[in-house]
This record gives C-alpha cells, sequence and structure tokens, in this order.
C-alpha cells in the first residue's frame, strides 16, 4: 500500500522548480499578448491570432490541471494532450490565413482565400487520414499527430507563399510584416523539429518546444505594443529593387 501510494505521489508531481517556471513564464506570455491587443484597440482587427493566444492560454491552464490531477502517464493527460494540440495547430493554421485576407483586403479576395484554406486543410486531413488508416491500430491517436505534424508544414510553406505576396504587392504595414516574419520562423522551428524526430526516432528534445513556443507569444507582445497600427515600412526595406 505504501508503495502504491508512493508511486501515485511520483507520478502526480511532475512538475519540478525549472519546469514550473517555463510554464508560469509561457502562460503569463499568452496572456500578455491578448492584454496588450485589447488595450491597442487590435483584438478584432487580428480576432484569428488572438484567439489562437487565448486558446493557448486556456489549454496550458487545462494541461496543468490534468498533470496534477492524473500525472503525466495518464490517458487522461496523453489525450488532452493530443487533442488540444490538433485544436491549437487548427486554430494557428486560420490565423496565418487571417493574415492572407489582410494581405489581400484590397484585393476583395477574402473569399476565395477562406474557401481555399478550408479546402486545404481538409486536403490536408484526408491525406493524413488515408496514410495512418492501414499503419496504426491506435488510429485516432495517430491521426492527430500527424494532422499536427502536417499542417506545420503546410503552415510553413504558406507562410513563405505569404511572404512572397507581401514583398509582390509592395506591403508595408509594419504590424503584418512582423506577424508574417514571425510566423514563419515559428512554423520553420517546428517544421525541423519534427524532421529531426522522423529522421533520428531517439532524438529528445526536453525543452526545445518550450523554448520554441516562448517566441510566438514574445514577438506578438512586441509587436502589438510596439509597433503601431499606423506603422509603415518603406518599400525600400521590405524588399530589395535590382538596379
Amino acid at each position: 500500500m505504501g508503495r502504491e501510494l508512493d508511486q501515485s505521489t511520483k507520478a502526480r508531481n511532475v512538475l519540478g522548480p525549472t519546469q514550473f517556471v517555463i510554464w508560469f513564464l509561457g502562460i503569463s506570455l499568452e496572456a500578455t499578448v491578448v492584454v496588450c491587443a485589447v488595450l491597442r484597440g487590435s483584438f478584432r482587427r487580428y480576432i484569428f491570432l488572438n484567439l489562437y493566444m487565448a486558446a493557448t492560454l486556456l489549454v496550458e491552464i487545462g494541461r496543468f490541471q490534468f498533470l496534477k490531477h492524473f500525472g503525466s502517464n495518464s490517458f487522461e493527460f496523453i489525450y488532452f494532450y493530443f487533442y488540444s494540440d490538433a485544436l491549437l495547430t487548427i486554430l494557428l493554421y486560420f490565423a496565418l490565413i487571417s493574415l492572407y485576407t489582410v494581405v489581400f483586403d484590397e484585393m476583395k479576395a477574402e473569399k476565395y482565400v477562406r474557401f481555399g484554406a478550408v479546402l486545404l486543410l481538409a486536403g490536408t486531413s484526408l491525406f493524413t487520414y488515408a496514410v495512418v488508416h492501414q499503419s496504426s491500430a491506435k488510429i485516432l491517436t495517430h491521426f492527430v499527430f500527424e494532422l499536427c505534424q502536417n499542417l506545420y508544414f503546410v503552415g510553413l510553406v504558406l507562410t513563405f507563399v505569404l511572404w512572397g505576396a507581401v514583398l509582390k504587392l509592395r506591403e508595408t504595414r509594419t504590424r503584418v510584416i512582423q506577424f508574417v516574419l514571425s510566423l514563419g520562423v515559428y512554423f520553420s522551428a517546428f517544421a525541423v523539429t519534427y524532421a529531426l524526430r522522423n529522421l533520428f526516432p531517439n532524438f529528445q528534445t526536453p525543452y526545445l518546444a518550450q523554448a520554441i513556443g516562448f517566441f510566438l507569444p514574445f514577438a506578438w507582445v512586441y509587436t502589438f505594443w510596439r509597433v503601431p497600427e499606423e506603422a509603415r515600412l518603406a518599400p525600400s526595406r521590405v524588399t530589395v529593387v535590382p538596379r
């Protein structure tokens, strides 16, 4: 009985001092993003970016509760972690698509962008399902993991396409450029992490995901708080025009 109690206590004590500090810094940054957006009057204009960050904050709090009550090896925590991760990945995907509508707003192409985004998401989901359907008994968890991985790679490609559109259309709104660049770095970092895991199954990244996770809210806090909505970059600083 005492041994079972010790094992139960050990399973529940999942956050050491370092992990707790990392978790606390993460949710603090995520909450600060939403607060800064509200104070700067930009919450509705960048609604999907803020919804993603607010959802990330709630998910992190939920994960902490599942860790506290069930432990990191419990089915409850594992399922909550993977399904919430899929939800956040899809929200981040639509946050990226919302930047497409901002960049192409003068072309009145919002309907086409949204239709293409839904079509691409559906295609990615069907492709992922077809891949995992015959390869895993735990199809739901495997599907969720593979969907997140595929969406990060799709997001990476779409971010580079959007950056090409920014350069082509001579987009000068500093906030938009900052958001696009931050998403490009974020998607690239996670895509590299997934690629390393696929190439080297024993590759361990105990704090890498958390470090990458800090980048996006930090970049968005800086953008909302320090960059005014009316700020513009000179075209020559956005792209280099050959002479």
